[in-house]
């Protein structure tokens, strides 16, 4: 894990009237704009504003994120504290804090995340300068995120919780954050929920490999690197695929198999020939057009209808994966081995989910599947899609908890 640093020098400013909104409080576009004032500011006393020029990349703006705390009001002076959280190849990530001088009251708090894009539009190294200016080892906040540095790729994860490791692999083109509200409840275990490369807040591999077998090896060298020699490994979907070739790769390392959504045959002709259209579409119009043809196909008719929480939650996962990775998931889909041959040899307990109303793995194939590996359990969720544990987080986490507590 990561160490703690020191944050980088303060700054500080004061709240004007045009910062406000008609009521006299900091609207949400005004901190927003402070926060990055803020960062160019804590640049000026380093590395300077052209340090990013200068290495002809820009920093642009993945995702973030502000929380409120306290109200701000025009002449309050403000100090700003940003410390590094995250540092990849390309990618890095700030948290910023508010404090009011007057009362010490952190009024707001921001977590943003980078990508260094070069000339050509795409993801370039983060300059050493702002390495050097940052620090190398990034802060680790108590229910942070961390950044791991696993076989050269810096990768987001999660962990929760102590006792017994549970690995959630999440399916494609989503991240980690899919599986929030089903851990919550499974406490007595230690909860690991990674981002796969070049997924979510992991950074894109330099070498461009893509395969069930890399990240098969990522995820066992993720668990060395936690100190986990055993461990019971849940996978939605490519999930799955990912799952089932852990167990034969790294047999000694799982104490239990769970299968969501997802199956053993690998694709067909004509499934590979839309895994290839599905990639020439977000080469050719980003991961938003991708996001725009698989979300009626990932929920149920009823979640698209009743849940746009779940709705936005998934649209925002898939919009926030770099490219390169969405890319290189669906080439490794398409090239997965068939996993059938080797159900029968999984000796370890077994539960497949599914859901009874999955659009793209029906439930035949699932209890297809539970049927074919020894003393498996087949259980399928009512009024739940491709995306069980978003859709029915509670009585999902319920079978997998039964599931759990019976391994004694």
């Amino acid at each position: 894990m990561f160490t703690a640093v020191t944050s980088v020098p303060s700054v500080v400013m004061r709240v004007y009237p045009d910062d406000c909104d008609a009521f006299g409080h900091v609207n949400q576009a005004a901190f927003l704009r402070m926060f990055e004032r803020a960062r160019w500011e804590v640049l000026a006393v380093g590395p300077g504003m052209e340090a990013f020029r200068r290495s002809k990349t820009w920093p642009a703006v993945r995702k973030s994120t502000v929380e409120y705390t306290a109200e701000a009001f025009p002449g309050d002076v403000l100090q700003y504290d940003t410390t590094l959280t995250h540092l990849g190849r390309t990618s890095f990530s700030l948290h910023q804090t508010a404090r009011r001088e007057a009362d010490g009251v952190i009024v707001a708090e921001a977590d943003s995340v980078f990508v260094c894009v070069g000339e050509t539009g795409r993801p370039s190294a983060v300059p050493v300068e702002i390495r050097n200016f940052f620090g190398t080892r990034p802060s680790v906040r108590a229910g942070a995120v961390q950044h791991l540095l696993v076989r050269d790729v810096a990768t987001a994860v999660d962990v929760q919780g102590d006792g017994p490791a549970i690995l959630f692999v999440h399916g494609f083109p989503l991240d980690r954050t899919m599986w929030r509200h089903l851990v919550a409840p499974l406490t007595g275990w230690q909860r690991i929920a990674p981002d796969l490369r070049g997924m979510g807040l992991s950074d894109v591999p330099q070498s461009g490999r893509y395969s069930m077998a890399e990240y098969a090896d990522d995820l066992a060298a993720l668990l060395a690197k936690l100190e986990v020699e055993e461990t019971v490994i849940c996978g939605l979907s490519m999930g799955g695929y990912i799952a089932l070739e852990f167990v034969r790769r790294y047999r000694s390392m799982v104490r239990a198999l769970i299968l969501t959504n997802t199956r053993a045959e690998a694709d067909t002709p004509e499934g590979k020939a839309g895994r290839d259209e599905m990639a020439q579409l977000v080469e050719r119009e980003g991961a938003g057009a991708l996001a725009d043809v698989l979300l009626p196909k990932l929920l149920s008719p009823s979640s698209l209808s009743a849940m746009p929480q779940v709705v936005e939650h998934v649209r925002t996962m898939i919009t926030g994966s770099p490219v390169a990775g969405l890319i290189g998931a669906l080439t490794a889909m398409k090239d997965r081995p068939d996993s059938t041959p080797s159900l029968q040899q999984i000796d370890v307990p077994t539960l497949v989910v599914t859901g009874r109303e999955d659009l793209l793995i029906p439930v035949e194939h699932s209890r297809t599947m539970a049927d074919a590996i020894p003393g498996a359990q087949c259980t399928v969720i009512p009024e739940a899609g491709h995306l069980t544990p978003m859709e029915q987080p509670i009585a999902t986490s319920r079978v997998i908890g039964e599931f759990l507590e019976a391994l004694g």
